[in-house]
């Protein structure tokens, strides 16, 4: 679950991810069950945080993550993906996930 519950834990372990690891960030929710507008914010504010340090946020997802985001719009601006394969095969040549 990505929720109000677990938004801080998740934001500040992608927060470190971004500090310290490569600028290439994916992240695995395709076992996520329940997602809210918590969960989507810290999506959104870590995709925009890589983008300014030239970097990308990758999300494996699944059909309850892909439609909660659909549902506000949010598919185009993150970088959707329906497996681990296809994130990594996104990824810039030479650039290392975190």
């Amino acid at each position: 679950m990505l929720d109000a519950f677990s938004e801080q834990h998740i934001r500040k372990a992608l927060q470190q991810a971004i500090e310290t690891g490569p600028k290439q960030v994916i992240i695995d929710l395709s076992k996520i069950e329940f997602i809210d507008s918590s969960g989507l914010g810290v999506l959104v504010q870590t995709a925009k945080q890589l983008q300014a340090a030239g970097g990308n946020l990758y999300i494996v997802t699944n059909p309850r993550v892909t439609q909660a985001v659909k549902l506000v719009r949010l598919e185009q601006f993150l970088s959707l993906h329906p497996s681990l394969e296809a994130a990594l095969a996104a990824l810039p040549s030479g650039g290392s996930p975190a």
